[in-house]
């Protein structure tokens, strides 16, 4: 994938091009017909209706490992001799429990489900960033695979796929507990006296749709950055064997470094759906 015949610019560009099936514009040659694109361009041009292969795979596959890998520690449960894996996750469902119980202060049986789910899928998803940029895309294109990233939470299509269910539940569940007149008031009798209800309606209103953006972008953000260093130190390889020895260095060094960072965003992600979850769950005052 890092051959000579890619330029820096243009092995930047396809390690950050996603595999995206959709229709092909007007003015392209299979216009009206669906496929692969085959650059980011022709991704772009396809729309909404486009679908990035690769972020659907990789999150749904983790997903379902993620289900499989609990449920074997749920089958294989014992109270006399608990194997390791079952300590293991034994300890995740605790700090779960343990996060929830501080930062939610109602009683709502979806919220540490939610959360377990949240913390374990994202980190598993971030996971995919400590692998090598080359080597499973490499693998793909002996297949006649143009594109793939490997890490879903690099697609901001994700992790708005993930903010934005939560942003739902947290306006149900406003709407549930404080009622469409209590959620109301939140919204346009807060922070200023109630005659400048625009203004509060306008500040609260900016504020609550911020939530799923803030909420996706961070994750994303973060996520994107540290794909594009690794991406950067992949290209020291082909400087001579100096500049490669620094690379590996600098490879572990920050992938060691990444681990805190892959679980730090689950954590947050997580974190924020809690608290944003026990705001709707607050009776008006």
């Amino acid at each position: 994938m890092a051959s000579d015949a890619l330029t820096t610019s243009s092995y930047i560009k396809h390690h950050l091009t996603n595999l995206t099936y959709g229709q092909f514009p007007e003015g392209h040659a299979h216009a009206g017909h669906w496929g692969f694109a085959h650059s980011g361009e022709e991704a772009a041009a396809m729309g909404f209706w486009a679908i990035n292969v690769d972020s659907m795979l990789f999150s749904i596959g983790l997903g379902v490992l993620f289900l499989a890998l609990f449920r074997m520690a749920a089958k294989t449960a014992s109270v006399d001799t608990p194997s390791g894996w079952q300590n293991f996750v034994e300890w995740i469902v605790e700090f779960i429990d343990d996060s929830v119980r501080g930062s939610f202060s109602g009683k709502n049986p979806l919220v540490a489900p939610l959360a377990l789910t949240l913390f374990v899928w994202i980190f598993l998803m971030n996971l995919m960033d400590l692998i090598a940029v080359d080597h499973i895309p490499w693998l793909a294109s002996l297949m006649g695979v143009s594109h793939l990233k490997i890490v879903p939470t690099t697609d901001p299509n994700i992790t708005f796929g993930l903010a934005l269910p939560v942003f739902f539940l947290v306006l149900y569940y406003s709407i549930k507990i404080k009622g469409v007149g209590g959620f109301f008031g939140e919204l346009a009798f807060h922070p200023f006296p109630k005659w400048m209800f625009p203004v509060n309606l306008l500040l609260e209103g900016v504020t609550l749709i911020a939530r799923p953006l803030s909420h996706s972008l961070r994750l994303f953000g973060n996520l994107y950055a540290g794909e594009m260093i690794f991406i950067l130190i992949a290209l020291m390889y082909g400087g001579g064997m100096a500049l490669g020895f620094f690379g590996g260095l600098l490879q572990l060094g920050w992938a060691i470094f990444h681990i805190l960072i892959i679980t730090l965003q689950a954590f947050i992600f997580m974190t924020l759906t809690i608290v944003y979850l026990d705001m709707a769950s607050q009776e008006s005052h």
